[in-house]
């Protein structure tokens, strides 16, 4: 059941699953029109065959959390996300969590690793972005466009209802604009002292390899190109991600 708890921007909807108290949560952590539902049941899949525990939630102004408390995002929004991360784990008591990021979700897991690396045991990241790349650019004008000419806003309104809208202005508008082009989150990547793994889709239609390149070289990442996927790997390669992801996982429990 989705439950929800107050943060310092308002109500955070979530949803846990307890497995076994003795190992680690898996936190999920969206991309940036996702939500709670919309991983489907990859989180579940993921914890069954590890054992671990869940916690998978929706951001400010996704799914059926508070509205946004801002009318425009700042170029830092991704590290007070990762603030706000840090603000949820505490107030579940969660300690060590290991982190799936999604795109602005792997952003988010990178800078959480780098800002509280005493708290984060290990991240998984698929499809995240360390700055802005012109395919970055392309790809979200091509959603934009899917969004205004097609039924791209009808399919993400099941999800998002109300907040549709704006979640997706807030997106297009603020990568779309020139003085985000020079967005960088590079700088914090050398502080991350946990294990990571990098995934990213050999199609990816919103970055390039040269986001892996930038981890490998200032951290001991492991990084997998996923075959024949695109921007969600999960989600176009289940079986494959599962089982690189439950190794690495299997990989931490033994030390």
């Amino acid at each position: 059941m989705i439950q929800k708890i107050d943060l310092s921007v308002g109500p955070i909807a979530y949803y846990q699953e307890i497995k076994n108290p003795e190992l680690p949560t898996l936190v999920f952590l969206h991309d940036s029109l996702g939500c709670i539902t919309l991983w489907r049941d990859f989180p579940s899949l993921l914890a069954t065959r590890t054992q671990c525990n869940i916690l998978v939630y929706d951001r400010q102004g996704y799914g059926q959390s508070c509205d946004f408390s801002y009318s425009k995002r700042e170029k830092d929004y991704l590290e007070l996300e990762a603030d706000l991360l840090q603000e949820l784990l505490e107030k579940l008591n969660i300690k060590h969590p290991i982190l799936f990021g999604h795109s602005d979700g792997g952003s988010i897991a990178l800078l959480a690793a780098a800002k509280y690396p005493a708290t984060i045991k290990a991240i998984i990241t698929e499809g995240a972005h360390l700055f802005v790349e012109e395919i970055t650019i392309k790809g979200i004008q091509d959603a934009l466009e899917a969004y205004q000419n097609n039924d791209l806003k009808r399919k993400l309104e099941k999800y998002h209802g109300a907040k549709t809208e704006s979640m997706f202005k807030a997106w297009t508008e603020t990568w779309l604009d020139a003085s985000f082009r020079d967005w960088n989150i590079e700088e914090f990547i050398p502080k991350i002292q946990c294990p990571i793994l990098v995934l990213q889709g050999e199609y990816d239609e919103f970055g390039t390899e040269e986001q892996i390149k930038s981890i490998l070289k200032n951290t001991l990442a492991k990084a997998l190109i996923v075959p024949n996927a695109k921007h969600t790997p999960h989600k176009e390669q289940p079986d494959f991600i599962l089982e690189q992801t439950a190794q690495f996982i299997e990989q931490l429990h033994k030390h």
